[in-house]
């Protein structure tokens, strides 16, 4: 009986590439066996019909982002340790697709605030996440904040400027009303808990925070619970 052969063999046999070139086509989501993508060159076959795409390239995979929408609720840990092809937003435009690499070594970044639902990053991209940690202080988070209470015109404008928390003074930030009961706030490198502390200091009850957009990029029309690709154009 004939042995069972790792699938990149099968594919340098088929084809004639090199051993390196049926790794990355392999990898690249451009094989299929009995109709269905194999991403595993040590994948064994024996007598199935193996697939090449004709659009095949064999480029190294490049390094992805990923934007996931944490639901209300939810843990973000616990949120990015489930992302999965399920989760991706069918509407993403980035063109990218997907595959079970890109759901390997993601490195989550900015962590949202305390009890905060809405954009959260992960990245396989060392210059994505060298840059988010070294920017931090300069780049503008946005969340809309849901609240409960009265806010005076002279309670928003302390908002904008004139706290301290944890005995220093805040710097400078945008603080609007985006409805009757949700303020918008845009601040650079927002400390733990800084946003509801900012709330309850003008007799604001926080109901809910989101964060809706980190620099440059913003979390979209991405649905609670799923995830979409930054863009090659997108920056934060």
């Amino acid at each position: 009986m004939t042995e069972p052969i790792r699938l990149s063999k099968r594919l340098i046999e088929l084809v004639g590439c090199s051993r390196r070139e049926a790794e990355l086509y392999i990898e690249g989501g451009w094989v299929r066996v009995d109709g269905v993508v194999v991403e595993e060159p040590q994948f064994k076959v024996l007598a199935q019909r193996v697939e090449l795409h004709p659009d095949a390239v064999a480029t190294p995979l490049e390094p992805v982002t990923l934007l996931l929408h944490v639901p209300a609720g939810y843990n973000p840990q616990r949120m990015a340790e489930a992302v999965g092809p399920a989760s991706h937003w069918p509407d993403d435009g980035s063109g990218i697709r997907p595959l079970k690499s890109h759901f390997a070594r993601l490195t989550p970044c900015i962590p949202l605030q305390a009890g905060a639902d809405g954009l959260h990053v992960l990245t396989q991209d060392w210059r994505i996440e060298r840059k988010l940690r070294e920017d931090l202080g300069k780049l503008e988070q946005e969340y809309v904040v849901e609240v409960s209470g009265q806010l005076s015109p002279a309670q928003l404008k302390r908002l904008n400027h004139g706290l301290s928390f944890n005995g220093v003074a805040l710097p400078p930030c945008k603080v609007s009303w985006q409805n009757e009961t949700r303020l918008r706030f845009a601040l650079k490198n927002p400390q733990p808990g800084q946003i509801v502390f900012m709330c309850n200091s003008v007799e604001l009850k926080v109901l809910g925070l989101k964060r809706i957009r980190i620099g440059g990029v913003p979390m979209a029309k991405v649905p609670a619970g799923q995830w979409r690709y930054l863009a090659a154009k997108e920056r934060f």
